[in-house]
């Protein structure tokens, strides 16, 4: 969507903020032992308690509130009675809806002492975001983002998973336009002033090649390498993107 009204930029704000606060809670409760249902309930109600939803769950009938996925699990990950443990890469994807408007944003989060590869992976992907935003500004092309994004991640070494990448967000969870992970010639658009989308590079150690899980929601790397996942919902400005889930 395109905010054109101070009003739809406030319920857009308050959104991204409950996303923030369900990531907090969960971020909080992650450490050995604890499983991704425990971690789902933790998110649930934190969303209950600002008057919000899972979107996932409201517009996919997904069978959780929050994705939750682990080391070679990308996206999509099914909350249930996994335990996480010490040396795990714990994927935090929230999507809520409030007030009938969306946000989105993701975080991966080390458990205890890591392989010095998933750390890298992890700062990789943060470090791709930051790279992306840059372009992500009104009068540049969505393939900039793309571009910004795999141009970082080839530089440390890694792959993005080109089937996974951002999308426009606002009145439901994925809108136009797709936003790549690399500079897809298709993803032409000129981003404009208002307009609401993620920026979320997912990315692996291996190949990048990616494949649906016999659960038919989990994606996961083909040759079972780590990934790690970083993601906010923006607003394009002239300047500087407004981060809504910061």
């Amino acid at each position: 969507m395109s905010i054109n009204t101070p009003e739809e930029m406030e319920k857009m704000r308050a959104a991204g903020a409950v996303v923030r606060r369900v990531i907090e809670a969960m971020k909080q409760q992650v450490r050995p032992g604890v499983t991704t249902a425990h971690l789902d309930e933790v998110g649930a109600s934190v969303m209950r308690e600002h008057g919000a939803q899972s979107a996932p769950a409201l517009v996919y009938k997904f069978p959780g509130a929050n994705c939750i996925s682990i080391n070679d699990e990308a996206v999509h990950g099914i909350p249930g009675a996994r335990e996480v443990q010490e040396g795990d890469l714990v994927k935090l994807d929230v999507t809520i809806e409030k007030d009938g408007f969306m946000a989105d944003a993701a975080v991966t989060v080390a458990v205890g002492a890591i392989p010095d590869e998933s750390q890298r992976l992890l700062d990789c992907a943060e470090r791709a975001f930051a790279k992306a935003m840059l372009v992500a500004r009104a009068g540049f092309r969505v393939l900039e983002i793309g571009r910004a994004v795999e141009k970082e991640v080839r530089h440390c070494g890694f792959s993005v998973i080109r089937e996974l990448g951002g999308h426009g967000i606002g009145r439901t969870i994925h809108e136009a336009p797709r936003v790549p992970n690399y500079a897809d010639p298709d993803a032409s658009q000129i981003l404009t002033e208002g307009l609401v989308i993620t920026v979320e590079p997912i990315i692996a150690a291996g190949s990048g090649r990616a494949v649906l899980a016999k659960d038919g929601w989990t994606v996961r790397t083909a040759d079972r390498r780590p990934s790690a996942h970083y993601e906010h919902t923006l607003v394009i400005t002239k300047g500087e993107p407004i981060l809504l889930t910061a």
